[in-house]
């Protein structure tokens, strides 16, 4: 391994490639049966004819709960058509390709690629565990969004950040986040350039993206109150925005996202 101190990274590369490889291997498959039915060597059934019902209506096959065929049970989370899930799923491909050539973790992950984007933050936290001596049940994770617009801005020269990781690939409902020469006085948090508040949201923006953000592995306050869904750290200047892997919300739950604000925190809260 190049990063012998990175192994928690290393073992989320290596579930996330088993599970892709398993679902290419349905896709694969499936599409083999279903040419052979139609081709007549094999005789339909009702799995060939969800998958043809699915690719009528541009849907990823399985999404009907009624329906055999099984791509949504090994697939990611997702609301998206058929097009769209598939160009989607050979991004997720050539991320997981570049990150296992040499098992080198990228500078910034496309955390929204992941089939299971906690295992990523998990990862985050153990390494910083180990590298500081901190107990694990005792560390959380804050957020600082960077001045970096996207993954492409981040200068190659540029290194982790102090017990943390960048990610990418995230969007905001209901706010927004300010880029380039609105961020007002950016500063350096763990050797990252951080800035910016939550903004109104403009008007036609319904989910603006934001730049790239530092998840940085915390211990957890005394004066911090643990929940259900992480801790909350009931500070004015902090808005802690749940973070879920689509708008159906609910089991798409994540974690929850430190992001600095001006206003009541009231205000954000859909």
């Amino acid at each position: 391994l190049k990063e012998a101190d990175k192994g928690p990274y290393v073992v989320c590369a290596v579930q996330e490639c088993r599970r892709m490889n398993v679902l290419l291997g349905v896709i694969q498959t499936s599409l083999s049966d279903l040419e052979k039915g139609l081709n007549g060597q094999l005789n339909m059934t009702q799995a060939m004819e969800d998958l043809c019902t699915a690719f009528t209506i541009s849907q990823w096959p399985g999404r009907n709960p009624y329906a055999q065929c099984v791509w949504e049970k090994f697939a990611w989370p997702s609301k998206k058509a058929l097009l769209p899930q598939y160009a989607d799923m050979i991004r997720r491909h050539g991320q997981l390709t570049a990150w296992t050539e040499e098992l080198a973790t990228p500078i910034s992950v496309w955390l929204s690629g992941l089939f299971n984007p906690m295992a990523y933050l998990t990862g985050v936290t153990q390494v910083t565990s180990r590298a500081t001596g901190q107990p694990l049940d005792k560390m959380t994770q804050e957020t600082h969004l960077t001045t970096y617009k996207d993954a492409s801005a981040i200068p190659p020269e540029a290194t982790f950040p102090e017990n943390g990781a960048f990610v990418h690939g995230l969007f905001i409902e209901g706010a927004r986040w300010p880029f380039g020469d609105e961020v007002e006085e950016p500063y350096e948090v763990g050797g990252a350039p951080v800035g910016g508040v939550l903004l109104e949201a403009r008007l036609k923006e319904l989910m603006p993206p934001i730049p790239v953000v530092y998840i940085k592995a915390v211990p957890t306050q005394p004066s911090w109150e643990p929940s259900a869904v992480g801790y909350l750290r009931h500070v004015d200047d902090i808005y802690e925005c749940p973070v879920f892997i689509t708008t159906m919300r609910g089991p798409t739950y994540i974690f929850l996202a430190t992001l600095k604000t001006v206003e009541p925190k009231s205000k954000w809260t859909l």
